[in-house]
Parts: structure tokens; C-alpha cells; sequence
């Protein structure tokens, strides 16, 4: 069985000026940086998200809950002091415990981000996995997710007052299911920016098949619980299969299972131990990224996927799939391939 104990407290390695390439999935990436290569959208959309609700939803919860200090659960101020100076926060965003039972946590406001916890999250997690929390939020403030996460909320109010209007609804569904997609994909990203936190791959394990389990850990097995991931993968038939796409349909993070091979894949993958090495992309290279070799990095991970998997509808529409990853790929090449060679951009740079 695989080791499930957190190793003695020790020094974590400082991460200075790491870029979140470092550590998101491609096609959470490859989303990010098209979206930042269109001229004045992050922009406009940080300050037309941070008008009105930044400072209401942080108003809510000054109100309402209890932000963390050296006097106000100073532990969990302590890790996120910890979780920004290892990934290099420009700033330490502010830390809310808010009175709930379900565990959860969650990043909120786009231009000043700050972040909740739940006291069901508190309750449940032990120290180190309380710092892989917290370094997973960390992760959403430091890749700017919030403001593309304010994008899918108003576009998904939008779609609820266009039902009547068939045509309009169709197609922001279609949109609103790719930036579900999209937005499943920065949740891998996060679990990863956890564990570059905490580096505790096992805290991040155990947290993981908590959220799922809860707290009795002598009632939990990894070697059990990466057993139920692969079974879910392998499902006996094609209708299993779409019940499976349908289940995900309105969902914003992956189930459990998923996220705990994921991440599992990912450490053993040899993905980060170079990091910790300090072998990763550099925040101030962010400019020189390609969008085109980013995209062609996404297509390349779902086909890895595609391959790894033993669903069979996958295997059914997989020719399909590969068909239309390449003609997307083809696209963003087009569109932004020459915007790219403009600006003299070669490629990425350390990805």
C-alpha cells in the first residue's frame, strides 16, 4: 500500500517567480493564454467583474464571517503566509472562515481575490491538509482564475433569462459548457498548486479521499480509492459512458476519484520533482507564450487521456474527437499564430 503519513514538519522549498505554467493543465493553460492575448479583455473584464461584486461579496464577508489574523485562527493565517511566500504571491490575499458544514473552499473577487473556508473544510482536514487547501486556493489567485470563473457566472444567468429564445440559449450553452470544461480543467490545475504548497503529496491524497469519505482515515485506502478511479474509467458499455458525459453536464469541479489519480499521475509522472528542483517557467517569461504551442499542448494532453482510458465511448467517438481537436488546433494556430510571429515570439519558454 502506498505511503498515506505526512513526513515530519520540514523546510519547503521557496518556488521565486514561479509562472502558473508551471503548474497548470494544458488545456487550462492553453485557455488562459489565449484569453490574456486578446488586447484589453482581462482587463475590461477585471474591472466590470470588480465594480460591484469585489467589494459586495467582501463586504458579505467581513460582515458575516471571521478573516483570519494572527489573532483569528492564527494557524491557518500562518499557512497562508507560508503558501505565498513558496509560490511568491505579489500580495497575500485575505482569509475567511465562514460558518458552514459542508466542507469547501473557494476563491472569490477579481481584482483584489480573497479567499473562504469553510468550517466543515476546518473541521475535517488535519494541518497539512489544511496547507494543501489553502495552497490549491492560492493557485486560483495566482493564475487569475477568478476572472475568467466571473465570465462563466454571468454568462450562465444570461443563458437562464435567454430560455425562452432557443436559438440564443443553444449557443451560449455551447459556450458556457466550454468554460464548465475549461473551468473542471483549472481545478486539476489547483491540486497540483497545492502540492507545490504543501509539498505533502500524501496530505494532498488523504484530503482528496476525505472530501469523498470523510474523516476516518483507518476506514480509507489509497490502493482501494485509485481502484474506484479506475473502475469508474473502465465502465462496462458505451451507455455507462454517456451516462457519465451527462452526469457532468452543469458540474464545475471533477469528481473526486478523477482529481485523486490526476494528481497521483501527475507527481509520479516526474512532473514535480523537477520543479521543487527549480526547473520551471518564470513569471516574467509569460508574455513570450505562444498561444499556438499552447493549444497544441491541450489537444496533445486530451489525446493522451483519450489513450489512457479504458471508457468505451471514448473509444467509439476518440477518431471523431482527434478530428476536431486538430481543426481547433488549426484554428488557434491561424488566428493566433500570427499574432504571435508579430510580436516575435518563438515558442514557450521552460514548458
Amino acid at each position: 500500500m502506498a505511503d498515506m503519513t505526512t513526513p515530519p514538519d520540514r523546510a519547503r522549498v521557496r518556488l521565486p517567480g514561479i509562472s502558473s505554467r508551471a503548474y497548470e493543465h494544458p488545456a487550462d493553460r492553453s485557455a488562459l493564454v489565449a484569453m490574456r492575448k486578446l488586447t484589453g479583455f482581462d482587463v475590461l473584464l477585471r474591472r466590470l467583474a470588480g465594480l460591484f461584486s469585489d467589494r459586495s461579496l467582501r463586504l458579505l464577508f467581513l460582515a458575516s464571517s471571521v478573516r483570519a489574523s494572527q489573532e483569528q485562527f492564527p494557524h491557518l493565517y500562518e499557512l497562508l503566509l507560508d503558501g505565498s511566500s513558496i509560490l511568491d504571491l505579489p500580495a497575500v490575499p485575505e482569509l475567511y472562515i465562514t460558518q458552514d458544514p459542508i466542507p469547501n473552499a473557494m476563491t472569490l473577487g477579481s481584482d483584489k481575490p480573497f479567499i473562504v473556508i469553510t468550517t466543515g473544510m476546518v473541521d475535517l482536514y488535519d494541518a497539512e491538509e489544511m496547507r494543501w487547501v489553502i495552497g490549491h486556493e492560492l493557485g486560483h489567485v495566482l493564475s487569475g482564475h477568478a476572472v475568467y470563473r466571473t465570465m462563466l457566472f454571468h454568462l450562465t444567468r444570461l443563458a437562464t433569462r435567454l430560455a425562452w429564445f432557443a436559438i440564443g440559449y443553444i449557443g451560449l450553452r455551447v459556450i458556457i459548457a466550454g468554460l464548465e470544461e475549461w473551468y473542471r480543467k483549472s481545478e486539476l490545475s489547483c491540486d497540483r498548486a497545492g502540492v507545490l504548497a504543501g509539498q505533502d503529496p500524501a496530505a494532498a491524497r488523504r484530503a482528496l479521499m476525505k472530501l469523498a469519505g470523510g474523516s476516518r482515515m483507518s476506514e480509507l485506502s489509497h490502493d482501494a480509492f485509485h481502484q474506484q478511479a479506475h473502475e469508474y474509467d473502465a465502465v462496462p458499455d458505451v451507455r455507462e459512458g454517456l451516462l457519465k458525459l451527462l452526469q457532468l453536464q452543469g458540474t464545475t469541479h471533477p469528481f473526486a476519484v478523477i482529481r485523486f489519480a490526476e494528481l497521483d499521475r501527475w507527481v509520479a509522472d516526474g512532473e514535480y520533482a523537477p520543479i521543487l528542483a527549480g526547473q520551471y517557467p518564470r513569471r516574467e517569461d509569460d508574455e513570450q507564450t505562444s498561444v499556438s504551442e499552447e493549444v497544441r499542448a491541450a489537444a496533445r494532453s486530451y489525446q493522451e487521456s483519450w489513450n489512457r482510458s479504458s471508457d468505451p465511448l471514448i473509444g467509439l467517438v476518440k477518431g471523431f474527437a482527434e478530428t476536431a481537436a486538430g481543426a481547433g488546433e488549426r484554428l488557434f494556430s491561424g488566428v493566433f499564430g500570427r499574432r504571435d510571429s508579430g510580436a516575435g515570439d518563438t515558442g514557450t519558454n521552460g514548458d
